[in-house]
């Protein structure tokens, strides 16, 4: 705090909530949370009048917080919002959902993100629902259990964890389980997300379900602490179709929204029975939503935030001249069922030499679907394929280590051995598979990866706070590994600055492989009609 004084004239006082590690720490102006609330108590107590006349001065325009972006291309901004901009868009998500005070909520989230302000502080103004919070970090998994919220968000990484988590206890388990598990996944795939809009299904398989939903999906759902969810959202980032039909298929109302920070969040979100993995619904009400003619969405909406903090001339870059938003995001609306479709960050969308569309984060979230693999990060805009590199979620493919005798001492280790690659070979030809039935992305297949040596850190800058992956910077942090990809080398040498816990820095060096992929055949049909 000291260190930060002169940076901070005016800074007076920091309250902390956990004591631990301060016990012998003297600073003036270091105090406990606890200390304010009873500096607070008196206060109020000797001017009961105070805070009636502080809310009587407040008008619905006034700023009521500030949000940082997440900062994938930038600096973050700070996304100032009124009173009236948050209490809208509450209500219109509490009316598009039908929520009233009898839903549950887990406020787990951090404070600091969009989503976890509107579905835990701003709606439960409008609702007054049930708000639960975790005993700490490491306890919410356990708490989501025990509370069995009925309304529930989450970005998509969570989802990818919780997943990640069921696909190693299966693996763990007996062949009976295993075989059990794998049998009713099937079903529930080809005909849950049916059953959960209510369209038509076959007896037969209804009843199938029914014994699948007894033996695994309900004690599946009851384990991950789903048991009572009514309504479940996703949003952040794009969610992997696979991923997003899982939880669908096993009974869980999972659906997708879109929205800003600069737009208090809602700008769609996908209707009950309207459920598409590819897309993220139409335009909220009150929302008015358009297409540029470069592909970028603009918007216009009663959530639309103030402007940014002390920053006028990037107010003025994201607006258009008649009042609308540019989101940076590029999509479209689909013919048939008049959704948005987001395909990427409009400036991130790329095409390869010959043509073929390039969207790296579509590519990206089919690999994120598989368990073992944590992170990648994709490129092929202006080269002549795309090639890919992964991180590996070291529970996953450490659990599979110590299943198969496999000897390793670290995160590094584990990256670069070879039976690894083997497996992570295997996810990246079941993408390939799945893009070559794409008549638009089938020859954006992958034709070349790697495993990188360490985990990408928000730390050392590779991801933002919310985990979103900075790809420019990434390209540029390992540009040897970049060029190693595209010259035809079979490894290349990197050495990689990091910093560790307790803010010292370091570096680690490695000998990175890459592997070569067979790029699956476009079917005959598709081709013709390409």
């Amino acid at each position: 705090m000291c260190k930060r004084r002169p940076q901070c004239p005016q800074l007076q006082a920091i309250y902390y909530d956990d004591p631990r590690g301060l016990r012998n720490y003297s600073e003036t102006g270091l105090h406990s949370l606890d200390a304010l609330v009873a500096v607070g108590a008196v206060y109020a107590k000797e001017h009961p009048e105070f805070f009636p006349a502080e809310v009587e001065k407040t008008r619905a325009d006034d700023v009521a917080s500030m949000f940082f972006t997440s900062g994938t291309t930038g600096n973050p901004k700070g996304v100032v919002h009124t009173h009236r901009t948050l209490l809208d868009r509450a209500r219109a998500g509490s009316d598009f959902d039908r929520l009233t005070h009898r839903e549950e909520v887990l406020a787990y989230l951090p404070p600091a993100w969009i989503g976890q302000n509107i579905f835990s502080y701003a709606q439960w103004l409008d609702c007054g629902y049930v708000v639960n919070c975790p005993e700490s970090a490491s306890t919410v998994a356990i708490d989501l259990k025990e509370i069995g919220p009925t309304y529930y968000f989450a970005p998509p990484r969570i989802f990818e964890g919780l997943l990640t988590t069921v696909m190693i206890r299966m693996e763990d388990a007996g062949w009976l389980k295993r075989t059990m598990f794998h049998k009713c996944m099937d079903l529930a795939k080809r005909v849950g997300p049916a059953l959960r809009d209510k369209k038509p299904v076959g007896t037969l398989d209804r009843i199938k379900y029914a014994i699948g939903n007894l033996l695994v999906y309900g004690p599946l759902r009851n384990n991950l602490g789903f048991s009572r969810v009514r309504v479940a959202y996703t949003a952040g980032e794009a969610i992997g179709p696979d991923l997003f039909n899982f939880y669908r298929s096993i009974g869980l109302n999972l659906k997708q929204l879109y929205g800003q920070t600069e737009a208090f969040l809602y700008l769609t979100a996908q209707p009950d029975g309207e459920i598409y993995s590819d897309t993220v619904g139409p335009a909220c009400p009150n929302v008015d939503i358009r297409i540029a003619e470069n592909g970028e969405v603009l918007f216009k909406s009663p959530g639309m935030f103030a402007g940014y903090f002390k920053d006028d001339t990037k107010t003025a870059e994201v607006m258009t001249p008649d009042g609308y938003v540019k989101t940076g995001d590029a999509g479209f609306f689909d013919e048939k069922t008049g959704h948005l479709k987001i395909i990427d960050r409009a400036k991130d969308v790329g095409r390869l030499n010959d043509g073929t569309l390039f969207p790296p984060k579509y590519i990206e979230n089919k690999l994120k679907f598989y368990p073992n693999i944590r992170e990648a990060v994709a490129y092929g805009d202006r080269r002549d394929f795309v090639a890919v590199m992964i991180n590996i979620d070291l529970t996953a493919v450490g659990s599979w280590a110590e299943r198969n005798n496999v000897v390793y001492a670290s995160y590094q280790e584990l990256a670069g051995h070879p039976l690894v690659y083997d497996i992570i070979e295997k996810n990246v030809a079941e993408v390939n598979r799945s893009l070559a039935q794409d008549k638009m992305l089938s020859g954006a297949q992958i034709k070349r990866f790697l495993i990188l040596h360490k985990e990408l850190d928000a730390d050392d800058g590779e991801l933002t706070r919310t985990q979103k992956v900075r790809r420019s910077f990434i390209a540029e942090r390992y540009a040897p590994l970049v060029k190693a990809l595209y010259d035809g080398s079979k490894e290349a040498d990197v050495a990689t600055e990091v910093t560790f816990e307790d803010g010292r820095k370091g570096t680690i060096r490695a000998r990175v492989k890459i592997r070569d992929m067979q790029t699956e055949p476009v079917p005959a049909a598709m081709g013709e009609a390409a």
